[in-house]
């Protein structure tokens, strides 16, 4: 313990094969992280596929237990870090505190002296599409990589009817791309994978958000305190020009994020409203 205190559809097999080369002798250091915690198989599932790349050597550092939603925050403060090891083996580091912190402490104390090359945030159980991509832990993840000057990928797929081994192949194509031609800086390459029969591949901006509240049911008082459940709703997305509305008609969305969110086609908007004091 450390203290500081489904298979996927034929009609994606080309673009598979655009990803599949020989790739560098060089090691290709890759940390590996998500937002559902140490435990979560679909995390183990994408190390497996991630450490079968020749040349990829693999090091886990995520949260120690469940963090989603929790964006791109940090605990900050003192937060334990424990070992975890399986069949004798370690599989890797859990971190007491949020993605981006598993994140931030992997790349300052796992780099044994060597920068790591690329960050994986998933495979996420879930969707992170849409708006939603603001809230998602496990993108939250991928953009503390890119603070850090770091690339990265997040990856996440739907709750059920999908085959989490192909999403880790899928996703062990792109690693393979960025360890063969070198990844973009500042770029977060968002995937999501709808269940069900997969219709092929589509590269679409975010947009909609594909959660609702359909309200809050009291579930009881005590005093001046109240106790209420939040019920959600799946929204579909009409726009067909969005990842939410490609996802949700069974396609693998693509999606390139960016750090910044300035609206700047509004900036001379607000220059224009004269706000200096007199």
């Amino acid at each position: 313990m450390i203290k500081p205190s489904q298979s996927l559809c034929l009609g994606i097999v080309g673009l598979l094969l655009l990803f599949s080369s020989s790739t560098s002798a060089q090691t290709y250091r890759v940390l590996l992280t998500n937002d559902d915690g140490i435990e979560s198989p679909l995390l183990a599932a994408l190390k497996v596929e991630l450490q079968a790349l020749p040349g990829v050597e693999v090091t886990v550092s995520a949260p120690h237990e469940n963090q989603s939603g929790s964006s791109q925050s940090l605990v900050g403060g003192d937060f334990m870090v424990d070992e975890i090891y399986r069949d004798g083996t370690l599989f890797g580091y859990a971190v007491h505190g949020r993605p981006a912190d598993a994140v931030r402490f992997g790349l300052v104390m796992l780099s044994d002296g060597n920068d790591f090359d690329l960050v994986v945030s998933g495979i996420n159980r879930g969707a992170n599409v849409g708006d939603v991509s603001h809230l998602s832990g496990t993108v939250g993840a991928a953009m503390e990589a890119q603070f850090q000057g770091i690339p990265s990928i997040a990856i996440s797929q739907d709750v059920g009817d999908v085959d989490t081994v192909a999403s880790a192949k899928f996703a062990a194509r792109l690693v393979q791309r960025y360890q063969r031609e070198g990844a973009p800086r500042g770029v977060v390459l968002s995937i999501n994978i709808p269940g069900g029969e997969l219709r092929g591949v589509r590269v679409r901006p975010m947009g909609d958000s594909y959660l609702g509240t359909a309200g809050y049911e009291l579930l009881g008082q005590s005093g001046n305190s109240s106790t209420y459940r939040h019920e959600r709703i799946i929204v579909r997305s009409t726009d067909s020009t969005t990842d939410t509305y490609s996802y949700q008609n069974g396609f693998i969305t693509i999606t390139p994020l960016k750090f910044d969110w300035t609206d700047h086609d509004f900036l001379s908007e607000v220059e224009s409203w004269n706000l200096q004091s007199n």
